[in-house]
């Protein structure tokens, strides 16, 4: 067994292991924006969804965070390819998809943004080398090097409504080995979700308590480097009304062997075991009672893929090819139909999929040009889905089997770039990419407020076309500036499309109160989507500055029942966003940051009439040293109060994302 030490107060043998896996596989051409650690560091929530929301256009479906959101809610898209809360880009960390294998949600209370060393957006789909689910971009997050981490570091923080947020990580090494382990916790009482002026009796705070670990050990074997990963979390929130908790907790794995000789190749496997479950209540009009409607009381998931990839030249020209697959599997269990406060029936609902495909890459440089192509072939496969209720009498009620599906998608990319000139240079890029209809699309019915949704077990894979152009420009003093414009096609974009209003009886659902809508899942004919994008970074008179900017035009092409959408915005898709940051380090080890965002407005509906105000904050950061070691950290979320609409409810009520937050802290260095 290699020798393992503690760094603490001890000269430290060179590190040589990385824990990286290959450089990417794809870069011509790519519109692409990378947050350091540092940044990562000075986020004000210190979360890994407002660190992504650095880069105008990356979006979740709602624009409150894993502390009050629904769990359901939290997916990430980009280029205005939303509609539903469907993940339509690719999250990574460590070469590992990362959404749920049921639902394809983020947990993201996993990540605590200290075990993260870099995070990666590249906007635009289409990715060979990446496969399914790529669609709208991909985001790569790496864990933290050990050449990036220390010995141990450690942070406690309190914060407005007797919040706390505890994290620490250590690092053992060796001459060619690493072992970092990391935990974290956070709770709070929570703030109360709906608006002042339109709250009632019923609603209360929202409180939330979460936790993660990870450990990490790479080991160096000659020109071979082997990481296993271990990771799990535990969350749950409480969405302001009695009977609408929601838990979440999952177990992932996973092994990667790289090897860094003459021929570069990379092996990985993994697998990811995750159950949610949630409570769904029924409001009444004076928002004076809640009733308990639905108690998804587990949903039981587990993914397990495969990635082999192999580049056997390098130097101008760059050859990958390789294989990789995604088997998941997932069901969902409830109780509904509640009388006097007791259910009176339950059903159990799900499947399994998967996706094998092979991709290859090439890219050619010869300065001042490169070019690159890549293309996959994918099969995919739905299978074992099924439909069962019962009364908890025992009587029979739906007892249906889906007919197996399966087919082949195909996905590729051509992208150039060119320097025109010493500071200017220009890219291009064309692609398709496809999407599989998750396990909760396919079968899990499911309620917000007074409205509901049924799931639908024909959806079809979703597929997309696209094109873009942009220049990057290196600027005097360091400044970078990048834009980029873009067209895509969404084909077959799966909706929740509103089929019905309350009071009545629906198909899977069942009862809808009045003022509710009856939605079904189903293929829209496309969601066509342009837009702008520009980013621009630098220094200026000492301070760090970053701007990015988003402009998106996303319309919906429908027909047939969902005919009455057709040329309206997709759902929650914001047509301007602007997020801006200047920071400041002094020479020792003072430092302080401020992060404005502007969303414009949005619709909170697939018919365009809950319409969501614009929304514009303001975060900070700042540390204190007190010594080498320690610092005084004080953060400050949504420091102008300003209420950010998030929902509104078929009862006039209106949701918000957090309110003013601060938060006095120590971080041991």
């Amino acid at each position: 067994m290699l020798p393992l030490l503690l760094l603490a107060g001890v000269e430290a043998e060179p590190i040589i292991v990385t824990g990286r896996g290959l450089p990417p596989g794809e870069t011509a051409g790519a519109a692409s924006v990378s947050i350091d650690r540092e940044r990562i560091r000075q986020s004000a929530s210190g979360r890994l969804e407002d660190v992504l929301r650095d880069v105008a256009g990356v979006q979740s479906f709602r624009r409150s965070d894993s502390r009050s959101s629904h769990a359901t809610n939290q997916s990430i898209t980009l280029r205005g390819l939303g509609g539903n809360a469907s993940a339509r880009a690719l999250l990574l960390l460590d070469g590992v998809p990362q959404g749920d294998p049921f639902g394809g949600w983020i947990s993201f209370p996993a990540y605590a943004t200290d075990r993260i060393g870099q995070v990666r957006v590249t906007r635009g789909g289409g990715s060979g080398y990446y496969g399914p689910g790529a669609l709208a971009g991909t985001v790569e997050l790496e864990s933290a090097t050990p050449s990036e981490s220390k010995p141990f570091v450690g942070s406690v923080a309190y914060g407005s409504r007797d919040s706390l947020d505890v994290r620490g990580s250590a690092l053992l090494t060796g001459g060619s080995s690493a072992l970092t382990m990391s935990g974290a916790f956070a709770r709070g009482d929570g703030f109360v979700p709906i608006t002042s002026s339109t709250r009632g009796p019923v609603d209360r705070a929202a409180p939330y308590k979460q936790a993660s670990g990870a450990a990490r050990y790479v080991q160096q074997l000659g020109q071979t480097e082997a990481q296993l990963n271990v990771s799990g979390f535990y969350d749950q929130r409480d969405r302001g009304v009695p009977f609408t908790e929601n838990r979440g907790k999952g177990i992932d794995t996973s092994l990667r062997l790289v090897g860094k000789g003459g021929t570069r190749w990379s092996v990985l496997g993994y697998a990811q075991f995750r159950n949610f479950a949630s409570q769904f209540s029924s409001i009444n009009a004076a928002r004076t009672t809640s009733t308990e409607t639905l108690d998804q009381y587990s949903v039981p998931s587990r993914g397990f893929g495969f990635r082999g990839e192999i580049a056997p030249v390098s130097g101008p020209f760059d050859l990958r090819v390789g294989t990789d697959g995604r088997f998941v599997r997932g069901d969902t269990k409830e109780l509904y139909q509640f009388v006097a406060g007791a259910p009176t029936r339950r059903r159990d609902a799900g499947g399994r999929s998967s996706t094998v495909g092979a991709f290859a890459v090439a890219t050619l440089t010869h300065e001042p040009a490169s070019v690159s192509a890549s293309g996959r072939l994918d099969r995919w496969a739905i299978s074992d889905g099924f439909f069962f209720q019962q009364t908890l009498a025992g009587a029979t009620l739906t007892n249906t089997d889906f007919p197996d599906r399966h087919g082949w998608q195909g996905s590729g990319r051509l992208a150039g770039e060119a320097r025109v000139a010493p500071p200017l240079k220009l890219r291009a890029a064309a692609y398709r990419g496809w999407r599989l209809p998750t396990l909760n699309e396919l079968y899990r019915p499911f309620r917000a407020g007074a409205d509901a949704t049924a799931p639908n077990p024909d959806l079809r894979p979703e597929t997309m076309w696209g094109g873009e152009v942009g220049t990057d420009l290196d600027l005097p003093a360091g400044w970078r500036a990048a834009l980029t414009g873009y067209v895509a096609r969404l084909h077959g974009a799966i909706a929740n499309v509103t089929l019905g209003r309350g009071p009545g009886t629906f198909p899977i659902v069942g009862f809808v109160a009045a003022g509710g809508a009856y939605r079904q899942r189903q293929n829209l004919d496309a969601i066509r989507s342009r837009g702008l994008e520009a980013d621009l970074s630098g220094r200026l008179a000492g301070l760090d500055a970053r701007l990015s900017y988003a402009f998106v035009d996303a319309r919906v092409d429908a027909s047939g029942p969902a005919a009455v959408l057709d040329g309206l915005r997709p759902a929650q898709t914001p047509k301007h966003q602007l997020s801006a940051t200047l920071g400041w380090t002094g020479p020792s080890g003072w430092s302080v940051s401020g992060t404005g965002r502007v969303l414009s407005a949005q619709f909170d509906d697939d018919l365009n009439v809950r319409r969501l105000h614009p929304a514009l904050t303001l975060d900070s950061y700042a540390a204190l040293p007190l010594g080498r070691h320690l610092a005084v950290e004080l953060r400050g979320e949504n420091l102008f109060n300003r209420t950010v609409e998030t929902a509104r409810g078929a009862d006039g009520s209106i949701e918000r994302a957090l309110p003013r937050t601060l938060w006095l802290g120590l971080r041991l260095r």
